[in-house]
């Protein structure tokens, strides 16, 4: 059997040490008295050695000369796409980190999709406005809170007496103002568009039929 020097397994040891905390220790820093902590919360240092290079130790020095390093905490949650399909994401998707929601086969997670709500725009809206008046809000208040699915879709649509780009517009205020009241009830809106007149669900060569494509469709996903 070899036997070791008492010097060279203090070597050994103080190696062992330093890998340790590079291993545990922040990953990264750009100033010498950069403070940071380890997923245990232990604090290190980030300084120059004898050498000249940079590392980490364990706790504080150079009192005066720190730097706080701030980190963000992010939570992975679900984010349903247009499709009801979902996705988990950090940071809500802001940061780009996402990744589809499978089953442990293999299959996306996604929910099935239906219109459950259609609020015929003329009792919601004046002409050409996207203000929704009390009555109609209070109105889809009481909807949000009773539809129970777990996120929608909001649509809306026009007849075609104006030009295809302001109807367009017009429909997609009018479906944001619908979503915003959605969400002020706490429901998960993923998805909001305006259609303008290109999905008329009636003729739009009678007054009837304009009223019948002047509305906000609601896409439940359950």
């Amino acid at each position: 059997m070899s036997r070791f020097s008492m010097k060279s397994l203090r070597l050994v040891a103080a190696g062992l040490v330093a890998t340790a905390i590079a291993m545990t220790a922040p990953a990264s820093a750009q100033n010498v008295g950069d403070v940071g902590q380890d997923s245990a919360g232990n604090v290190y240092t980030f300084i120059l050695d004898t050498d000249g290079n940079g590392r980490w130790i364990r706790g504080r020095v150079a009192e005066g000369r720190e730097r706080t390093i701030l980190a963000e905490r992010y939570t992975p949650t679900i984010w349903t796409d247009p499709d009801g399909c979902e996705h988990w994401v950090m940071d809500d998707g802001v940061e780009g980190f996402m990744t589809p929601h499978v089953t442990p086969d293999g299959r996306p997670v996604c929910n099935r999709a239906q219109a459950c709500g259609v609020m015929q725009t003329d009792q919601f809206f004046a002409t050409d406005s996207a203000r929704i008046h009390a009555a109609g809000r209070a109105e889809l208040v009481r909807f949000f809170q009773s539809a129970s699915a777990s996120a929608y879709g909001i649509q809306g649509h026009t007849d075609s007496r104006a030009s295809d780009a302001y109807n367009l517009r017009l429909s997609k205020r009018r479906a944001d103002a619908v979503a915003d009241v959605a969400r002020s009830t706490g429901a998960r809106v993923i998805d909001v568009r305006g259609l303008g007149e290109r999905q008329p669900r009636a003729t739009n060569g009678t007054a009837a039929g304009q009223a019948q494509n002047r509305r906000v469709e609601v896409i439940c996903y359950r």
